[in-house]
């Protein structure tokens, strides 16, 4: 399958530097910042231009590409404004519809708020943190300015990346986890940082894709593991009262659209921090 021309929107982030690693030099790639970066690892330049306040500037980006992934948006602790996600969203789906770009949205598992279980992506959204309510919204006003603009747009639903989370990516000296009464941490949808990059790269040339994808592999991990798999030591605090065991993402859907030589691989924490660590971003 050839790779497709795909213009990448906030690609100096976390996840932009483990495509700029991962995905194959030879392709047509456009990558987006707002500050300059020299030049990326597939000897490509930068596109540079903030596309909130340079809507030309994204316009011009956009043309000839097959799909826009935008990956750029505001994250928690960061103190940026959340309504940026949306505004960001918008602003993908109108470029889309000036070149007939596919349009892929970095969402997040924050949008099911605080529901435990498998979770499949026909469930309502019921997000609570202002993270989850900010990706909740991007995802509906996207999906209707789609439809408007007559511009194919998916969601993907991001679970936790192994190595860019706040446990296993986060960890400082002291860390704590919660325990739970069975004396078992919690338990949560992750992917490994060059699988989520191959499935990345599986879906940008599909067509006729489902208005959202969840993004993880299956079944569910437990963060002292992935923890212990990392040599790296922390300490048990009690679970708060509300506190939810496990929640994980049902992938069945993302699992059908991937290739033979390409199913998703269960969730192994060993395999994950490797794949962190091969990657050199720690």
């Amino acid at each position: 399958m050839v790779f497709p021309q795909v213009l990448v929107l906030g690609a100096s982030g976390r996840i932009g530097r483990v495509l700029r690693h991962c995905w194959p030099g030879s392709a047509d790639l456009h990558w987006q910042t707002r500050r300059a970066q020299g030049e990326d690892g597939t000897g490509q330049g930068w596109r540079i231009f903030d596309p909130l306040g340079d809507s030309a500037a994204l316009v011009a980006a956009a043309q000839g590409v097959d799909a826009i992934l935008c990956l750029a948006g505001a994250v928690p602790g960061r103190n940026n404004a959340m309504e940026d996600n949306m505004r960001l969203g918008e602003a993908a789906v109108r470029a889309g519809a000036t070149t007939g770009a596919q349009v892929f949205l970095a969402s997040s598992a924050a949008v099911y708020g605080g529901r435990p279980g498998l979770l499949p992506e026909e469930v309502p959204l019921l997000a609570t943190t202002p993270y989850g309510v900010s990706k909740a919204e991007m995802e509906q006003q996207a999906a209707r300015l789609g439809v408007d603009l007559n511009v194919r747009v998916c969601a993907l639903r991001i679970g936790n990346i192994a190595g860019l989370d706040a446990i296993l990516g986060g960890w400082r000296p002291g860390f704590q986890l919660d325990v739970f009464g069975d004396n078992r941490t919690p338990r949560r949808s992750y992917i490994g940082a060059g699988i989520l990059a191959r499935v990345l790269a599986d879906l940008m040339p599909l067509q006729d894709l489902p208005s959202a994808l969840n993004i993880a592999q299956p079944g569910a991990i437990e963060m002292g593991d992935l923890l212990q798999a990392a040599g790296l030591d922390y300490d048990h605090r009690p679970a708060p009262e509300g506190a939810l065991p496990e929640v994980a993402l049902d992938v069945s859907r993302l699992n059908a659209l991937l290739p033979a030589d390409h199913q998703l691989p269960a969730t192994d924490p060993a395999q994950m921090v490797a794949e962190w660590r091969a990657l050199g971003l720690e």
